[in-house]
């Protein structure tokens, strides 16, 4: 199994100083984790786009391309694309690009956006929310396998025997369709025989059995083969020498991380100590715990999935870059060897 992190790059106060650190200085700290990552022996770094002040970055392949300088061998993936919003001909360029850049290293995970503003900012219409993804990603793949395209779409203007340059060192960038919760979603993915990634940031994990099943369903009905799917999961995630330790340590920038994002939504919704340590209970979606106790999640939502890749957020709500890069250092050093051996049985 593929182990690594991604980060969305909240710009959230410390709930202990109530200061929030520049957006200069939270890109830096990204390319600086990716750096540590990839010299950790992690397989996968993820940057997430938002379009809104509170968050850092709205390009993730330009944060990615940084991020290739300064890294050897680690996977660079959006996480996510907002492929509702985007023009497919461009966002290919740019991965393309990054994909040369990187030396074969760029990926997609795309999705739908939980967050809505870049439809206004952009002249996009929320009517159209579940169209234009469907449109956005049949073209993409389309300029992903071929170099030459015609093309005629609703949303987008025509192509006719259009170049699309460059073209990327893969033979094709890997997609992934993001799922938070939707049996359409995971039915699309299957069908247009792209990667699924569960969005899984609490609860019982044994909810998204079924949208695993329908994506390979859907994936064989069409003619893909199984052996060439392959599902991820997503969580947030904080390691620490003991279950209470991680708990204690957590809470406050799990807190208010949920603090922030619902207030934004208009809703002041907060939760206790006591319901935290429910919702990182051990068989709960949130990885939370000792390394043996993140370790234990991950093959247990093995068993359900059978996945091929687990990538963690851990760097919210306004926590200081020192606890993320020791988190960092214990995912890579004792929890990634025992998953991958583990997996490989």
């Amino acid at each position: 199994m593929e182990i690594g992190i991604y980060s969305l790059a909240d710009l959230y106060p410390n709930p202990h100083t109530g200061k929030t650190i520049s957006a200069k200085q939270r890109i830096e700290e990204i390319i600086k984790a990716a750096k540590m990552a990839d010299e950790a022996g992690l397989d996968v770094f993820g940057v997430g786009e938002h379009h809104r002040l509170d968050y850092a970055v709205s390009a993730p392949p330009v944060v990615l391309s940084a991020i290739s300088q300064v890294t050897k061998r680690i996977k660079l993936t959006s996480a996510t694309t907002v492929l509702n919003t985007v023009d497919p001909v461009r966002l290919f360029e740019e991965f393309a690009t990054l994909d040369l850049i990187s030396n074969g290293r760029a990926e997609i995970i795309a999705g739908r956006g939980a967050f809505l503003d870049s439809f206004p900012l952009f002249g996009y219409d929320l009517e159209n929310y579940d169209e234009l993804f469907e449109e956005h990603i049949e073209l993409f793949l389309k300029l992903n396998a071929k170099e030459l395209v015609t093309w005629n779409g609703r949303y987008r203007s025509s192509l006719k025997d259009a170049e699309i340059a460059p073209r990327p060192v893969q033979q094709e960038i890997p997609v992934w369709v993001g799922v938070g919760g939707t049996l359409e979603s995971a039915e699309r993915a299957g069908r247009l025989g792209t990667g699924l990634t569960l969005v899984i940031l609490g609860g019982d994990p044994n909810l998204y059995e079924p949208l695993v099943n329908r994506y390979r369903e859907s994936a064989v009905q069409t003619g893909h083969a199984l052996e060439n799917l392959k599902v991820g999961v997503t969580g947030h995630a904080y390691i620490s020498k003991t279950n209470q330790q991680a708990i204690e340590e957590f809470y406050p920038y799990h807190s208010n991380y949920w603090h922030h994002l619902n207030r934004r939504h208009g809703v002041n919704t907060t939760f206790s100590r006591a319901d935290f340590e429910l919702m990182s209970g051990k068989e709960t979606a949130l990885f939370v715990g000792s390394s043996q106790q993140i370790i234990e999640k991950i093959m247990r939502q093995y068993e359900l999935f059978g996945h091929q890749r687990f990538i963690a957020q851990m760097d919210i709500g306004g926590m200081p870059f020192k606890k993320v890069a020791e988190n960092i250092e214990r995912l890579a050093t004792e929890v990634a060897p025992v998953i991958r051996k583990e997996t490989r049985k």
